[in-house]
């Protein structure tokens, strides 16, 4: 290892206790498709999550946190490995594969001693062993405990919480351990109508700007809310549990979502509400109860906090950087000027498999988008994709109903624009007085500067992290769209053969 390296691990490890005291536990509970505003902790109403609030009342809650991307492979693979979507190679694309000699994580802290496991969705969904992985991303699965009675349409039957407590139950006393709770909630298909018959109204949805203020819409919206009520409960669960083995004082607990919510301009974009996501840390004694952090952080940033609070050595080519002296009130955080966020490909929902590549750069007041495919369709357009949908960047739902209803449609056409429509190849948004981020300034004489600067640092930024599209190479379009275990090979056989490439449709209620 180089000097520099070493110093920089070093300096990593710094604040993290003395050598005797004992290494944290780490718990990951990662939900899926969250956006930041649904949770109770940042004054929602709308739904309920007296978990998540414990955490942040217990520890810390951060307003500006980023996930890497708005799909869920490359989001995850981001969490693992404290990369950049353009740094993952072949894991940065859904249904992509794990490149073996990229460190994750969960195996860096498995040979240094803890004990891994993963319950619910993990590294999703792709085929980790195509490229010769020989090891889950997430540590051993453990799937099978079930709830006893089954629970409405929509949602996941294994139960989280009795998974963990078999996983505690299952490793050598005194080890330290490293846990990912990967939520599959709330992620569609929704029991539809489940929110308004479970008692939820509809004058209680809010509905974004960009979305039709419809009932079918605001009934969607209540059923996502339900499905995070129920994700958060099992949160509660698993809280409990860590009381119960008394090992709730001496584990890092880490409350996140792996990218935005499932409805159209949110999930698979780089809006806010694609990619900024919930976040909440509990640290027993080590952290300040109740503080509320503003500097912007990045999913990064979990892989290299995580090695540093075990004292394990930080390997290179990590984008992120530990979070502990931010946590801790320690030397040497410095604050970021910006985040940046990427997405390739996420369905097969365009002629010969092709994907949007976006990449962003966004700061405390602005949001600035590079789309370099500013002639293909955001969503997928007309064609049939992966999913027998058209716009199959966007899931079936009924708000993506209500978009393709040429009646409703004709009530909305903003929405419908905002929504459908293709993107020009630079949008640049002030966040703050734009919370739908539906005023595009590109174009704005008033907001040339702004443009220009996040223009070139986007550009240098992407340059020195070595990204393919900065260079104007495109290595993502090779990349196959595999075949997962627990995943289907069923897919619309009257789509021309160069895009019937391993395409899925998973068998279950769920899909991923």
């Amino acid at each position: 290892m180089r000097r520099r390296e070493l110093l920089a691990g070093m300096a990593m490890m710094a604040g993290c206790g003395r050598r005797d005291e004992p290494r944290p536990n780490i718990l990951l509970v990662i939900a899926d498709d969250q956006s930041w505003r649904d949770a109770a902790a940042y004054g929602a109403k709308h739904v309920a999550t007296p978990a998540f609030d414990r955490i942040a009342r217990e520890g810390v809650l951060f307003k500006n946190s980023f996930s890497a991307s708005p799909s869920c492979t490359p989001a995850r693979s981001a969490v693992l490995m404290g990369r950049h979507v353009w740094q993952q190679e072949e894991a940065g694309v859904l249904y992509g594969a794990m490149p073996s000699e990229i460190p994750l994580y969960p195996h860096l802290l498995e040979d240094a001693g803890y004990a891994t496991g993963y319950t619910g969705k993990g590294w999703a969904p792709g085929n980790w062993k195509a490229l010769g992985a020989t090891r889950n991303p997430c540590g051993k699965e453990y799937n099978s405990k079930r709830h006893a009675v089954p629970v409405r349409p929509g949602i996941e039957p294994s139960d989280y919480a009795e998974n963990f407590r078999q996983f505690l139950g299952e490793r050598d006393k005194g080890t330290p351990f490293c846990f990912w709770l990967g939520s599959k909630e709330p992620h569609r298909v929704y029991d539809e109508g489940s929110g308004l018959r479970l008692g939820k109204r509809l004058a209680e949805a809010q509905v974004p700007e960009f979305l039709p203020d419809t009932p079918e819409v605001r009934s969607d919206l209540l059923d996502y809310y339900l499905e995070i009520e129920w994700y958060d409960a099992q949160l509660g669960k698993a809280l409990r549990i860590l009381e119960e083995t008394g090992e709730l004082e001496n584990t890092l607990i880490v409350v996140t979502s792996d990218n935005g919510m499932p409805f159209p301009r949110a999930k698979v974009s780089l809006y806010d509400w694609g990619v900024h996501m919930p976040l909440a840390l509990r640290w027993g004694a080590k952290l300040k109860r109740g503080r509320v952090i503003e500097d912007l952080v990045s999913h990064t940033d979990f892989a290299p906090t995580f090695l540093a609070a075990a004292r394990v050595a930080q390997p290179t080519g990590m984008a992120g950087k530990s979070l502990l002296p931010l946590l801790l009130g320690e030397p040497g955080w410095e604050p970021r000027k910006a985040v940046f966020c990427g997405m390739e490909r996420h369905t097969m929902c365009r002629p010969d498999g092709v994907g949007y590549p976006m990449r962003s750069m966004r700061t405390a007041e602005f949001l600035y988008i590079r789309n370099y495919a500013p002639d293909r369709w955001p969503t997928g357009g007309e064609f049939l994709s992966s999913n027998r949908t058209p716009h199959g960047d966007i899931d079936a739902a009924p708000t993506k109903d209500a978009l393709l209803n040429p009646a409703l449609a004709a009530r909305f056409p903003k929405q419908v624009q905002w929504c459908l429509a293709k993107r020009p190849a630079e949008e640049l948004y002030e966040v703050g007085t734009d919370a739908g981020q539906v005023k595009n300034l590109v174009e704005d004489a008033r907001y040339a500067g702004q443009r220009d600067e996040m223009r070139a640092r986007l550009k240098a930024y992407l340059e020195e992290t070595r990204d393919p599209r900065a260079a104007g190479e495109d290595p993502w379009q090779g990349y196959v769209y595999r075949q997962t275990e627990g995943y289907g090979a069923s897919f619309n056989k009257s789509l021309p053969m160069d895009v019937r490439v391993a395409a899925r449709t998973r068998k279950t209620h769920k899909p991923e």
